[in-house]
Order: C-alpha cells, then sequence, then structure tokens
C-alpha cells in the first residue's frame, strides 16, 4: 500500500491511510502565504502536530519551506484525497503527471460526491439550497418518517428559529460550550508562530489567545457530544439572535473540528437526529442544526467546484471600494457602532462569530458601502477560523454581497439598522439610533441601507422581492441628504 498524504483538513479517522502510514507536511511557505488570523493557524499546526503525535511511527512527519520539497524529501509516490481548493488540486494533478502522486480519490470529508451533485443540477434550471437540503435528507434518510415524509410534517422549520433575544437577558441561560484543555504541543505551537512573525517569516492578524477549539478527534467528539446534550434545545429559538455578552449563544462551535476533518457531517447530523428520537432536543432546533450540517455546508461545498474558479471575481453590483485599514486589520477600537465594535473584536479575539453577525453585520456593512467581493472573500476566509477556500466564495460572494446576480440567493442581505435592533441587544446602549437616517445620530447601518438601494437601483430593478423597498425609498424626504451623508463618510469608522 502506497502512503497517504493528508492535507491539514483531514485528519480525522474517516480519512483511512492503510499499512503505510501517512505523511503530514507543515509548510512555511503555506503558512506565511496570506495574512491569517493567528488563532488559526495556531489550531492548524495544532491540529497537525496532535494527529502526528497519535500517530506516531504510522505518520511520517515533515517540517519544510513548501509542499514539493516534503515529496522531494520522501522519495516515494504517494496517494492523497481531493483536496479542498483548486489550487491544491492543480498542485496535486502536476505531482500524479510527474509520477508524484498515484491517486486522488473522492474525499470522505463530505456526504456527497461531486459528480453526483453534477447529476442531481442536470435539467435544473435553479440550483437553490431548499431542494437540495430535502435531496440531502432523502438520500442520507435524516428526519423521515416510514413513508418517506418529514418528520413533523415540513421540510424546514426556520420560521421557528427567528426569535430575537429574551427582553433584559444578557446571555442565554444556556451550558457554555466544550473548552478544550491546551496542551504541550500548543505551547510549542505558540512559541514557534512567535519566533516566526519575529523574523518575519510570517505576518498574522487578530489576538493571540487561549484554545477555544478542538484539534483532536477526541476533542471534537466531547465537543459534539456537550452540544447535543446540553445546547442543541436551545440552538433554534435564538439561532439568529445576538447578544453582546453572549458571543456563543447556543451555537455549537463544530465548524472549526468538521472544517479540520475530525468529524464526519453525517456522524454529526445523526447524533443530532438521535437526540430528537430519544426525546432530548425539540424537533425545530434539529432540523435546524441538520439543515446546517447536511444542508447548507454540502451545498456551499459543492458550489465552489461546480460554479467554477471566476466565481469569487463576480462582481454585479459593480462594488469596488477597497476594505479600509480600520477593517481589514480588525481594529474594533476605532468603531463606536455598537454592533460593529462588538463583532469585529470578536473577530480580533477569537476568529469566529456565528452566521448572523457575519452575514448581517459584517456583511451588511461590506454591501451597504460597496467593498470589493473579491477582497472580502479573501478577508473572511483569512480572518476566521473556520474560513477555507471552499468555504467563503459562496457565502461572501453569493449570500453576503449579492454579487453572483442571485445565482444564489433571490435577493441581497441588507438591511437597516432595525434588524439588528430587533435581533439584537447592540441598540440600546449604542450612540447611534436605528430609526434614524441622517445627523450625528444617525445610524450607519440604517443610512448606509437607503443609500445602498438608491446607489444599486437601477441593478435591483427586476428583482421582485425588492420592488417594494425600492420603491419605498422615493417616498424618504431626506434621501438625498442620508445619501450625500454616507458618501461624506467614505471609510472612516462608524
Amino acid at each position: 500500500m502506497t502512503r497517504r498524504w493528508l492535507f491539514a483538513d483531514q485528519l480525522g479517522p474517516h480519512f483511512g491511510f492503510g499499512q503505510d502510514g501517512v505523511l503530514l507536511v507543515e509548510s512555511r511557505a503555506a503558512l506565511g502565504r496570506r495574512r491569517y488570523h493567528r488563532q488559526k493557524l495556531h489550531l492548524v499546526l495544532s491540529a497537525l502536530r496532535h494527529r502526528a503525535a497519535e500517530l506516531g511511527d504510522a505518520a511520517t512527519y515533515l517540517r519544510t519551506d513548501g509542499y514539493a520539497a516534503a515529496l522531494a524529501e520522501l522519495g516515494e509516490p504517494v496517494r492523497v484525497y481531493e483536496p479542498t481548493s483548486r489550487s491544491a488540486m492543480t498542485f496535486v494533478e502536476r505531482l500524479a503527471a510527474r509520477g508524484l502522486v498515484e491517486s486522488i480519490d473522492p474525499t470522505p470529508g463530505f456526504s456527497l460526491p461531486r459528480n453526483e451533485f453534477e447529476e442531481w443540477t442536470n435539467g435544473r434550471r435553479r440550483l437553490r439550497m431548499e431542494d437540495f437540503y430535502r435531496f440531502q435528507r432523502e438520500r442520507l434518510h435524516l428526519l423521515l418518517e416510514p413513508d418517506g415524509s418529514p418528520v413533523g410534517g415540513k421540510w424546514s422549520f426556520d420560521a421557528d428559529n427567528r426569535e430575537p433575544p429574551p427582553k433584559g437577558a444578557e446571555t442565554l441561560d444556556v451550558p457554555a460550550p466544550y473548552r478544550p484543555r491546551e496542551s504541550d504541543i500548543d505551547a510549542e505551537v505558540r512559541e514557534d508562530l512567535d519566533r516566526w512573525e519575529h523574523d518575519g517569516v510570517l505576518q498574522t492578524v487578530g489576538r493571540d489567545g487561549p484554545r477555544l477549539f478542538p484539534v483532536t478527534r477526541r476533542e471534537a467528539l466531547a465537543a459534539l457530544d456537550r452540544f447535543v446534550t446540553t445546547r442543541l434545545g436551545a440552538f433554534g429559538p435564538h439561532e439568529d439572535a445576538m447578544l453582546r455578552g453572549d458571543w456563543a449563544m447556543a451555537h455549537s462551535l463544530l465548524s472549526v473540528p468538521m472544517n479540520l476533518g475530525l468529524l464526519d457531517p453525517v456522524e454529526v447530523a445523526d447524533r443530532a437526529v438521535q437526540a430528537h428520537a430519544d426525546g432530548d432536543a425539540p424537533l425545530a432546533s434539529v432540523e435546524g442544526f441538520v439543515r446546517q450540517v447536511v444542508g447548507w455546508r454540502e451545498y456551499v461545498w459543492q458550489l465552489y467546484w461546480h460554479f467554477g474558479p471566476t466565481y469569487r471575481r463576480r462582481n454585479s453590483m459593480s462594488a469596488h471600494a477597497a476594505l479600509p485599514s480600520w477593517f481589514d486589520d480588525l481594529d474594533a477600537d476605532e468603531v463606536e457602532a455598537a454592533c460593529l465594535h462588538d463583532v469585529l473584536g470578536g473577530v480580533r479575539d477569537r476568529g469566529w462569530v456565528h452566521h448572523i453577525p457575519r452575514l448581517m453585520v459584517l456583511g451588511g456593512w461590506a454591501a451597504e458601502r460597496g467593498y470589493d467581493p473579491d477582497a472580502l472573500t479573501e478577508w473572511f476566509q483569512t480572518r476566521f477560523v473556520d474560513g477555507y477556500d471552499w468555504v467563503m466564495p459562496a457565502n461572501v460572494v453569493g449570500m453576503s454581497q449579492h454579487a453572483d446576480g442571485g445565482a444564489m440567493a433571490t435577493k441581497p442581505y441588507a438591511s437597516g439598522g432595525a434588524y439588528i435592533d430587533r435581533m439584537s441587544d447592540y441598540c440600546g446602549g449604542c450612540r447611534y439610533d436605528p430609526k434614524v437616517r441622517v445627523g450625528e445620530d444617525a445610524c450607519p447601518f440604517t443610512a448606509g441601507y437607503w443609500a445602498y438601494l438608491d446607489r444599486n437601483a437601477d441593478r435591483l430593478e427586476g428583482n421582485h422581492r425588492m420592488a417594494r423597498p425600492l420603491q419605498q425609498r422615493h417616498r424618504l424626504r431626506d434621501l438625498a441628504d442620508a445619501v450625500a451623508q454616507e458618501h461624506d463618510r467614505g471609510d472612516a469608522a462608524p
């Protein structure tokens, strides 16, 4: 059996390796190629080194300047699972042409092979998530009655999972998420990153901090167990809510171990479904979580390959503004707007915030300011600890910025301050008023929303879901003043 080369996001037991063991490579060139969040690099290195320690003699662990140098040092061909990025796929295909890679096998990190997704797309005029999710539920037999109908009579309980945070609450009344203990390996990683930064080998952004996410299979299973047994029940109702004093809310925080390949997505979904079958979690919460794991996550993975390499450069809204330095550098202290200050600070301090701060605060702000979607995709990919090449294009270009012309979503997700006011506790203590469009107290999200609609009116004119707000803007007596005000704001922090 040829040795299996496993990448840093292929570290779970479902990535098999055979009798000749595995090759694990730590490439300093790959670490320094982009300006990553400090904690993201820590997680990747810690996961790689922990896996090597677990495997012992079964693993060949090479620390080199690059992957090609590692294969040259190994001196024998390897087998690989298909990588999760086009650049890595192109690289291993070149190695295969040179006889250095013996085979490129389908990844076990996702439930649906790419060729089967392409078969599913045949003859479809639209590739909507709800259609794919139902297909996934049926083929994986998740939350189905014996006759094939959905448990509870509906495929989605999303409408039940949009409650604002409890009034007056500073946190959700749920047990804390699983917190791993750092090891000597983590200390070694921290020392190496400090030295490499000092020597100019790499440059990071964001703060260092205690490791918050699993990097081993044992830790990942413990995190899954804690979520399912103590937090899943509360997940659904408030999954779209935000509280400044509760960064995790009732979210699973499993995106990091899943994207490191430590958990099989089907085993994660099965565990949640079993909790409902045992009467330990309500259907709406379980269905919402299953939709995230085998619906949205796999949909985004498939679209990355389906839409092709030019997708992330789509820019149907003609947004070309550069990311300002305070945003790019995660300088939350420059920001007075309570929501953006807290969310950007969360990215700085943890490299993670949940999906609503990503979509409605960071994404909404970027859309309203007209940030370049390709640059924004790169920012999300490198600043988030669960960000990878395949994760962010559809999430940012399609969902967040509506830059793909509607290939993914039927309307832009930009909104005014009223949404943030309803779904969070930010606005009560903010110097800006979400009901005010013009003046010193004008909410930059509220004013920015109307400026965004006015700027993109011609591009959105044919979208029936945007017809009402586009008409409403004509009824605003202060529209011109709001547009001028937001233009004058430029790239200044709000």
